[in-house]
């Protein structure tokens, strides 16, 4: 696949040597298949009828917001200011100093920011904002991922399209040079991960981490979660399923998007801070918001201070690169490719893109209950949620 832009020099050549906001994932127990028709319930199906899937609804939470305190404030202090206002502390994002602050009933989150702004105590208070998901191995799909070896093969069943003759990431002769370590560890940061998937369960660092839930389950409730980490670090060479990109990586699954696809900014801020925390040497961000935010930038400074490499999904709206793939200091924001090399036409773009990669018909894992009783738990989808844990793999 073709470099887009070039800004992070060493990385951007090993990509070039190599080669949503979310793929199409919605609605479970679909009985269609790539072709339209129904099929019997073994086939490798579609999600969303093969759209893209393209965020709305709220930017952020009408009942909270967060609030950094200058380094100099003691916490006692910073809680009896935040009283002061009528709100309420709900917690404190760990290694942050960042308060989640529950805003008085009635009160609106505009207001309430602007006014603790005036506060000289206060380092910065923003809204709540929300982010949504946006060598040649035996795996007996392989020959589906034309994203890692396309020789020009039916994308699917007899029928569907045809790709370009190694319009891929040119996986298998990077697997040639190496097949990278089981110490290299990518951190999905996403709505979990199926923890005993077949495809992927013997991948796994750990069970994760669940800033939704407040645990250390990060069991995947919503299936997108799984189809992005399939791709970057499916178990290879293991006689079934697909390839992950990343023959030998641990995958963590790090869960910071609810069961319908929706993610608080405070939620990818600790789920960012904890990863890189855990010497996550890649992170992936396969979702994305309208909206900055200074305590995100803070987060993605703090993890790359930490050697991670982070990646993230342009978005899959026709439009700006939404955030955080358009931090351009940190992030490695990855649009879309096709089967042809081309660029969808629902792909974000931007002068913050450093990268395309596969996001068109791509194969991955599902959990084993998305498709019902007796399907086979891999999927077809398609968006730049797909795109970046390419990269990520590669990386």
């Amino acid at each position: 696949m073709s470099i887009v832009r070039s800004r992070k020099t060493a990385l951007v050549i090993l990509l070039l040597t190599s080669f949503g906001l979310s793929y199409g994932f919605q609605q479970r127990g679909r009985q269609r298949t790539i072709s339209g028709s129904v099929r019997p319930r073994r086939e490798i199906r579609l999600f969303n009828d093969g759209h893209p899937f393209q965020a709305r609804g709220p930017r952020f939470s009408r009942t909270d917001i967060l609030v950094k305190f200058k380094p100099s404030v003691r916490r006692l202090w910073a809680e009896t200011a935040i009283s002061a206002y009528g709100a309420s502390t709900e917690r404190i994002i760990p290694g942050t100093n960042i308060y989640k602050v529950r805003i008085p009933e009635g009160s609106s989150v505009e207001t309430i920011v602007q006014v603790m702004k005036q506060n000289p105590s206060i380092e910065h208070v923003e809204p709540n904002y929300i982010a949504r998901i946006a060598a040649t191995p035996n795996d007996t799909l392989f020959n589906l991922q034309y994203a890692l070896y396309n020789t020009g093969q039916e994308i699917g069943v007899p029928g569907s399209p045809q790709g370009k003759n190694r319009a891929d990431i040119k996986a298998t002769a990077a697997w040639e040079e190496t097949k990278g370590s089981a110490d290299i560890v990518i951190a999905v940061l996403d709505t979990g991960v199926e923890l005993l998937h077949p495809d992927i369960k013997n991948k796994l660092m750990s069970a994760g981490r669940d800033l939704v839930n407040d645990d250390f389950d990060a069991t995947d409730d919503n299936g997108h979660g799984t189809y992005v980490a399939g791709i970057a670090g499916a178990e290879t060479n293991n006689n079934s399923g697909i390839a992950g990109v990343a023959w030998n990586a641990k995958i963590l699954p790090v869960k910071v998007v609810d069961k319908d696809g929706s993610g608080f900014y405070d939620w990818i801020i600790e789920g960012i801070t904890w990863a890189a925390d855990q010497g996550a040497d890649v992170i992936n961000l396969s979702l994305g918001g309208e909206d900055t935010s200074q305590l995100l930038l803070e987060a993605l400074e703090y993890a790359y201070k930490k050697q991670a490499v982070i990646v993230a999904s342009a978005g899959n709206d026709d439009a700006a690169v939404l955030y955080p793939a358009a931090y351009d200091d940190y992030v490695l924001a990855v649009s879309a490719t096709d089967y042809n090399d081309s660029r969808p036409s629902w792909s974000n773009k931007g002068p913050q893109v450093d990268v395309a990669a596969p996001g068109v018909r791509i194969v991955s894992l599902v959990p084993t209950w998305y498709f019902g009783p007796g399907s086979l738990p891999y999927g077809f989808g398609e968006g730049t949620s797909a795109s970046a844990p390419h990269v990520a793999g590669l990386a």
